[in-house]
């Protein structure tokens, strides 16, 4: 998990907007309509300043335009997901390409707004925004605390449960590991009540969820 995750794996009660935007009279009404709408707005007119800042709040949406300096908003949202930065995307513009706005899409925005929109229509996407990123942090808090319970294992333990995750039987255990029938079982089980799992097809779950 990369660094950005890290630290954005925390919910706040405070709700984020990065809001990219180069004119400048654009930009200070969209601040003004937010803040007053109660969320907490990160402003930048250029996409390059956005990037070279730490980026550690959630629940969070960006809000591009898609022409700016230095960096296209299709561009801005490439680089992002290459350093794992994964946050909502809402692009609001005047002028795009089809191919930009094909492209915005295939990296998983989650709405394209043209100008001039309403204030409904922004508040409508940015709260799906939100709340697609409160399930996102959430399932990294989930896989962050479970992958935790697997340091309980011993390393003959964790080689049992890899095994096991993979639908192994007692004696396909005992097999491969070159042990007694008597003392794979007796692994099996320590995994089990450490792991707290009462089925292996809780245990096979389990690992599913935490890939």
């Amino acid at each position: 998990m990369s660094p950005d995750l890290n630290q954005r794996s925390s919910l706040s009660d405070l709700n984020h907007v990065v809001l990219l935007e180069d004119d400048d009279f654009l930009r200070v009404d969209l601040t003004s309509l937010l803040e007053l709408a109660g969320y907490v707005v990160h402003s930048y007119s250029n996409p390059l300043d956005f990037l070279s800042t730490p980026f550690n709040f959630a629940p969070a949406v960006i809000v591009s335009d898609m022409r700016m300096p230095g960096l296209s908003g299709v561009n801005l949202q490439s680089a992002l997901l290459e350093i794992n930065r994964i946050i909502p995307f809402i692009f609001i513009s005047g002028e795009s390409t089809d191919y930009q706005i094909i492209q915005s899409m295939k990296q998983g925005a989650i709405d394209f707004l043209i100008k001039p929109f309403s204030s409904e229509e922004l508040f409508k996407a940015i709260n799906k925004g939100i709340e697609l990123d409160k399930v996102f942090i959430q399932e990294i808090l989930f896989k962050k605390n479970q992958a935790s319970i697997l340091k309980k294992l011993s390393p003959r333990e964790t080689q049992v449960y890899e095994l096991l995750k993979k639908g192994y039987s007692n004696s396909e255990l005992a097999q491969t590991l070159g042990i007694s029938l008597e003392t794979t079982k007796q692994y099996k089980q320590e995994v089990m009540r450490k792991l707290e799992f009462k089925s292996l097809s809780e245990l096979i779950r389990f690992s599913s969820l935490i890939k």
